[in-house]
């Protein structure tokens, strides 16, 4: 029992952990990389040079002028949500198992209600998910203590509850791993816009100040510039909750199916054991 769900969970945690140590130092350089070499290339401004003005209408000239401070970390923080909404894609993908899952929870309950329990067993094999592994274990320990009577019923039903406990707290970290990156970002991002944003209208007017005569053209695109990092923020904000909603629903989605078929598995198990006595 114990082996078919802890190989499972901790190969998928490790990755996961990696994946985090790894990912992140490698999207924040790839991000400077981005703004040094794509944004700040000199074929995007005036003169070939990346200190004047960008080109007119060129969106990478002016998205660099938003600022060194700033919008490399912006950069990073959206590769970051990409990357981590993509590892999360995979690894619930790969938890929901294969096929259907209400029509797996439904086929598992037709199965113990019928009595089926070598039947609703093969289903999880096939159906290879966190919800049948968590399945699995109960449904396991409902079949090796149908046949031992030297418990009491109610020491059955908690050693069943107990299996599908413990499975279920081995599936579940792996489910909800790396989400924490997600909702912090949605949390930052448009903050480290809006100071970003800060930066630039001090320069724009510490710029016009210093300057002397009123530049209405220079002003216009020092504020254009500043609010790229804004932009940048609130995109980058949206994607976050985007995903992190989504990927919650569908792990209370999981949780939920869980519950139910192991509410069965308990539920059968006390009737059968009544019937019997």
């Amino acid at each position: 029992m114990k082996n078919t769900s802890k190989p499972s969970s901790s190969t998928s945690d490790g990755i996961g952990g990696s994946f985090a140590v790894i990912a992140i130092p490698v999207l924040i350089a790839a991000a400077y990389c981005i703004f040094f070499f794509v944004l700040g290339n000199p074929d995007n401004f005036q003169g070939g040079n990346p200190e004047n003005h960008p080109l007119e209408g060129n969106f990478l000239g002016i998205v660099y002028k938003g600022g060194v401070a700033v919008v490399p970390l912006l950069i990073a923080l959206f590769l970051i949500v990409i990357a981590f909404g993509f590892e999360r894609l995979i690894t619930i993908g790969r938890a929901s198992g294969r096929g259907s899952m209400k029509n797996f929870v439904r086929r598992v309950q037709g199965n113990i209600a019928s009595g089926n329990i070598s039947q609703a067993i093969d289903a999880c094999d096939r159906q290879r998910g966190s919800i049948a592994s968590v399945i699995r274990a109960g449904l396991t320990r409902f079949s090796s203590l149908s046949s031992d009577n030297s418990l009491e019923p109610d020491k059955k039903i908690l050693l069943i509850q107990k299996d599908i406990e413990e499975t279920t707290q081995l599936e579940m970290p792996m489910l909800e791993k790396n989400l924490v990156v997600i909702s912090t970002i949605a949390s930052i991002a448009t903050l480290m816009g809006l100071l970003g944003t800060v930066f630039g209208m001090i320069r724009a007017f510490a710029a016009m100040a210093t300057a002397g005569a009123p530049d209405a053209v220079g002003l216009a695109n020092g504020i254009s510039e500043a609010l790229i990092n804004t932009a940048l923020g609130i995109a980058t904000s949206a994607l976050a909750i985007i995903f992190y909603n989504y990927f919650t629903s569908k792990i209370d989605a999981m949780t939920f199916a869980i519950d139910e078929a192991s509410y069965s598995i308990v539920q059968n198990f006390s009737i059968k054991e009544k019937g019997i006595q």
